[in-house]
């Protein structure tokens, strides 16, 4: 008897020993992992944070290249009729979004559905203003019509988009 008197004098305090080093040994391992961790999330953060804001810089200019102001005044004189010029307006819209598709990756889904929006918005207000005149009128009849229709309809086809994007970009900073 007092030989398992004496095993359990020797097995407890062990035991309590080898407890606590696993204790000890795990709670390093985790506060290493979670320092790595850090660190990784760090480096990683050094890379994509001037990539996404590369891409909210260039998704912006997107958005203010399709506004009608700016796409109008830019490619006005570069077609002579209606049909050319609406031909035009569409085809630099598409490129202008295909140039600068790969910038979804760095984009939230909810902003990225809003800029293919806006540009779908700014590619109708085209067609529509279009279907309202003759092919062979003057060019600057469907930007006077587009114009029109901005101001009577209150209508910015690119602004919420812009909006979601500056808020988006303005989440890295806060």
């Amino acid at each position: 008897m007092e030989i398992i008197a004496d095993l359990f004098k020797i097995l407890i305090p062990s035991g309590f020993l080898l407890l606590g080093m696993y204790l000890l040994v795990k709670t390093f391992l985790n506060k290493q992992y979670e320092q790595k961790k850090l660190e990784m999330n760090m480096q990683s953060n050094e890379t994509i944070i001037p990539l996404r804001l590369q891409a909210y810089e260039r998704m912006t200019l997107f958005l203010e290249r399709i506004t009608p102001n700016y796409l109008l005044l830019r490619l006005y004189e570069k077609a002579n009729q209606v049909g050319d010029f609406q031909a035009l307006l569409l085809r630099e819209i598409r490129e202008e979004y295909y140039h600068n598709l790969a910038q979804q990756v760095y984009i939230e889904e909810e902003t990225w559905e809003e800029i293919k929006g806006a540009m779908n918005n700014m590619l109708t207000l085209v067609n529509q203003s279009a279907s309202e005149l003759k092919a062979d009128e003057p060019a600057i009849k469907l930007s006077k019509k587009i114009f029109d229709k901005v101001v009577n309809e209150e209508m910015d086809p690119t602004k919420k988009a812009l909006s979601l994007l500056k808020k988006e970009a303005q989440k890295l900073f806060g």
